[in-house]
């Protein structure tokens, strides 16, 4: 397939995503009871956000354009993609980079997330048999050129040690924050609270940690958070905000809580499920500062960086941890 080929392909992709054909409301969910985790809302806020940021035309014909990507791959390689399945569809950023550029994905998918994934490859060797050569899903993925691997700081470990002779991207775990003046409008904490209540927080673009000033008014911000109280009657959801309470008041700990979250002043930047860190500053640009430089940030929320509302909206050109997978490719 050459280039405006696979545009295409993707293109029709992004397209059904959009869509209400049952078949893809099936794998959705197929998804669902695969993963507890990912819940109607999230699975359809993924997809939007994949169809809106990544499969328009006029977006991949930006990307292919930036990076000059030719029209055929005279010497394709195969490609090794160890997917990560904390929120759906977390794996499609590197497919696409992949396919786009003309490489072959050999992919292992998160067991927490194959429904969709194996949906959509599925679903595109139908529309197009030539992309069958382009897809490969399996529990191992020997006798590639290059890998690109997401997991933990555990697993990243391993993924060095087994990948350590080949090109590879690994990437660790990663966390976001957001730094507050206390000026916020009310429609600004609201879009926080989507950074910080979307897909449980499980996303390493997800707000774990707010940064307040001192003497901080937090009742108006707790109150922005009454739109995600829903997550409350979620089971798994509410084991983990039960138990973390139950926690705080054995220990005697100061808290703060909305009926589906707790705040809690802690210097970590990772939270637990259902908790939200904070800790009090004097000086917010030597803090932004220093956060911007932190390699366990993914994205600093702010008046003055990632704008309130959009961290789970990265745009096709945002790759994760700032590692260009399109220029990691091009250089094989």
């Amino acid at each position: 397939m050459n280039l405006q080929q696979r545009k295409a392909l993707l293109i029709r992709l992004g397209n059904y995503m959009a869509s209400d054909v049952p078949s893809w409301q099936e794998a959705q969910e197929s998804a669902n009871l695969e993963n507890p985790w990912f819940i109607p809302a999230f699975i359809s806020l993924a997809s939007e956000s994949i169809y809106q940021n990544f499969l328009k035309p006029e977006l991949l014909d930006g990307l292919t354009e930036y990076y000059q990507i030719p029209s055929g791959n005279e010497s394709p390689k195969n490609i090794g993609i160890v997917m990560a399945g904390n929120i759906p569809l977390v794996g499609f950023h590197d497919l696409m980079c992949v396919f786009i550029s003309g490489q072959s994905a050999r992919i292992k998918p998160s067991s927490k997330d194959q429904a969709l994934i194996k949906h959509i490859v599925t679903m595109m060797i139908a529309w197009d048999k030539r992309s069958a050569q382009y897809f490969s899903i399996s529990e191992r993925i020997p006798d590639c050129q290059a890998y690109i691997a997401t997991g933990s700081n555990n697993s990243a470990r391993y993924f060095e040690y087994y990948f350590n002779k080949y090109p590879s991207i690994i990437r660790k775990n990663r966390t976001s924050v957001a730094v507050l003046n206390g000026s916020e409008s009310e429609e600004e904490r609201e879009k926080l609270a989507n950074d910080i209540f979307q897909y449980f927080g499980l996303g390493c673009r997800n707000v774990t940690k707010i940064y307040v000033p001192e003497h901080y008014e937090f009742i108006p911000l707790l109150r922005s958070f009454k739109k995600y109280d829903y997550l409350a009657d979620h089971n798994k959801y509410r084991n983990n905000y039960d138990y973390n309470l139950a926690v705080h008041i054995i220990n005697n700990q100061y808290y703060m809580s909305s009926p589906a979250l707790i705040l809690v002043e802690e210097k970590s930047f990772f939270s637990r499920i259902s908790q939200l860190n904070y800790e009090l500053y004097k000086e917010e640009l030597p803090l932004l500062e220093g956060l911007r430089k932190d390699e366990q940030i993914q994205c600093v929320v702010g008046r003055m960086d990632t704008a309130f509302g959009k961290t789970q909206h990265p745009g096709i050109f945002d790759f994760a941890d700032g590692m260009d997978t399109i220029q990691f490719l091009k250089s094989l």
